[in-house]
């Protein structure tokens, strides 16, 4: 595919090499405020200020910069949970100024000259990774991994390749400007945006764009199926969603392990699944031994894990975290290991953004464990299907949606979210252009 001329001069302008086909590094926008934005327009938009410090502040709209660009009036966004790694500064190239979010749902308000399959007006949800279509594995619908759309060397260097460029999650990952925001530029639109049916409201379909099919591949590419027996680390929207959906692979359990409000929030509206608190267990294998008890002795079949390498349980790994000895701690992913039976299956969804020390790689060898990274999930490759189990009623997103909030009060949002405050679980962001609630929305809350 032809690099865009835009796109080629974007690219020089910015010290990219030859693989993007894009211009990227725009997610500031006290970078160039007339090259990447409208000034005859301001929106709200989050932005990242530095360690702990997010702010909602005025800044242009974005523009068409190239002929497969769509510009979305953002009608929702969320807060995820990998949005704190963000946050808490521990995913690296970040810079002050940096518009977050990377799940979010629109109107279609400007495109550029290339897009041919959508229209002013359009509802659509976007994906959270931006494919170009075209490339070895667009063609394959691997989204996630598309080869040209994401330039940055250091993420290069690290992971001995690359990832697809993603909304709102640094300049390791493309530099885009996120959907936290009043608008957003989408590169590729006609690929990237999937129109909503008027049968499913924006607090169904927006989280399509991230948690729904993130949840789906977890299950799907650790190999749940009929009668297994699976446990899930982390009680949070993916690992609900998860839940959710080992049962509609055929799971004959669902063992849950978390700690307080989340675990309680699963026992209302997961009744199903069963739960083990942590906290609540003696002993530096407790969580092994537990699950070992409660599944003949040997432990379930499957294992996910849903919660992330930043939070340690050891002053060990605390130590090692704090003085950059790891990135992300390995206690969880040795649970996962040495929980599951022998030949059992471990899936990694939660976020790791580098190295860990200590890992069991014995008991993965010696015992047959399937170790399995889900990677970031391939939205592409799901979401046609997971729009019409949305449609059916199969899988309703509404159930982890505890909250409904405007996008000037994010900042104070995502301090709630990380402290675990108001039992908030997944929110619903709206903005000026948002519609009415639809049926089993919550409230608005103002903060």
């Amino acid at each position: 595919m032809a690099v865009s001329q835009a796109a080629w001069k974007a690219e020089q302008a910015i010290g990219h090499g030859d693989n993007a086909v894009t211009a990227q590094d725009v997610t500031n926008p006290a970078l160039n405020r007339e090259k990447w934005g409208d000034t005859s327009e301001t929106m709200k938009a989050l932005v990242w200020m530095g360690k702990n410090t997010v702010e909602v502040v005025d800044c242009p709209k974005p523009k068409v910069i190239e002929d497969r660009d769509v510009i979305l009036k953002i009608t929702g966004s969320t807060v995820c949970g990998s949005d704190l790694h963000l946050l808490h500064g521990s995913v690296v190239e970040l810079q002050k100024g940096d518009i977050l979010g990377h799940e979010f749902c629109g109107i279609v308000d400007e495109m550029g000259s290339g897009v041919k399959n959508l229209k002013k007006g359009d509802r659509v949800v976007a994906s959270f990774q931006i494919a170009c279509g075209d490339c070895l594995y667009c063609n394959k619908k691997l989204s996630s991994q598309c080869a040209r759309t994401n330039a940055s060397s250091v993420e290069n260097a690290m992971y001995g390749g690359r990832t697809a460029g993603m909304f709102g999650y640094s300049h390791f990952t493309g530099g885009f400007a996120g959907g936290q925001a009043e608008y957003t530029r989408v590169p590729f639109g006609d690929v990237n945006l999937l129109k909503l049916p008027d049968d499913v409201p924006d607090e169904k379909g927006l989280y399509l764009s991230d948690v729904v099919c993130t949840s789906w591949n977890c299950v799907v590419d650790t190999g749940v199926k009929e009668g297994d027996v699976v446990a899930i680390w982390g009680a949070g929207p993916i690992g609900q969603m998860c839940a959710d959906f080992c049962f509609i692979n055929g799971a004959s359990r669902v063992i849950m392990i978390d700690q307080n409000w989340r675990l309680d929030y699963v026992k209302q509206k997961y009744p199903a699944v069963e739960t083990v608190d942590f906290t609540a267990l003696k002993g530096t294998k407790a969580v092994v031994s537990k699950l070992k008890e409660m599944v003949d002795g040997h432990g379930p079949d499957v294992a996910l894990e849903c919660v992330a390498g930043e939070y340690p349980k050891s002053w060990l790994h605390t130590v090692e975290l704090m003085t950059g000895l790891e990135t992300d701690t390995s206690e969880i992913l040795n649970e996962c290991i040495e929980s599951v039976k022998n030949y059992g299956r471990v899936g990694i969804t939660g976020v790791y953004v580098g190295y860990t020390n200590h890992f069991n790689i014995g008991s993965v060898m010696e015992r047959g464990i399937r170790f399995i990274g889900n990677g970031q999930a391939p939205v592409h490759l799901y979401w046609d299907d997971l729009l019409k189990r949305i449609q059916k009623g199969e899988i309703d997103p509404l159930k982890m949606i505890t909250h409904r909030v405007r996008v000037e009060d994010l900042d104070k949002v995502y301090h709630k979210f990380d402290n675990k405050e108001d039992g908030m679980q997944k929110v619903y962001v709206q903005t000026r252009f948002s519609q009415e609630p639809c049926a089993g929305s919550p409230a608005l809350t103002t903060y």
